[in-house]
């Protein structure tokens, strides 16, 4: 009931910015550890952010504060993030190979 009634709306678009941001920015972080010189890539906490940001995004549409353009924005901006943990995932799945 708090999430469908009564969760502040600004909270929840903000909390969906936020999430985006850091998977963003986790995602562009520098790659080579400098303790190690390997290269690192952060794909689980980046995807941690996207899977939040669904979240967020599907709480925001259940309220119906969402209209139908600005639906479409959202679900692409949450595809984007996932597509981008998706091609991290394979660089580092790549590396590890090396």
């Amino acid at each position: 009931r708090w999430n469908f009634d009564f969760a502040n709306t600004d909270k929840l678009f903000e909390a969906f910015k936020s999430a985006e941001l850091q998977c963003e920015e986790i995602l562009n972080a520098p790659k080579l550890d400098v303790r190690t010189k390997r290269k690192i890539i952060m794909v689980q906490p980046a995807y941690d952010q996207c899977i939040k940001a669904s979240h967020v995004f599907n709480l925001l549409d259940a309220r119906g504060v969402i209209s139908v353009t600005e639906r479409q924005s959202y679900i692409l901006r949450v595809r984007s993030l996932a597509k981008k943990c998706a091609d991290a995932f394979l660089e580092s799945e790549k590396e590890r190979e090396m």
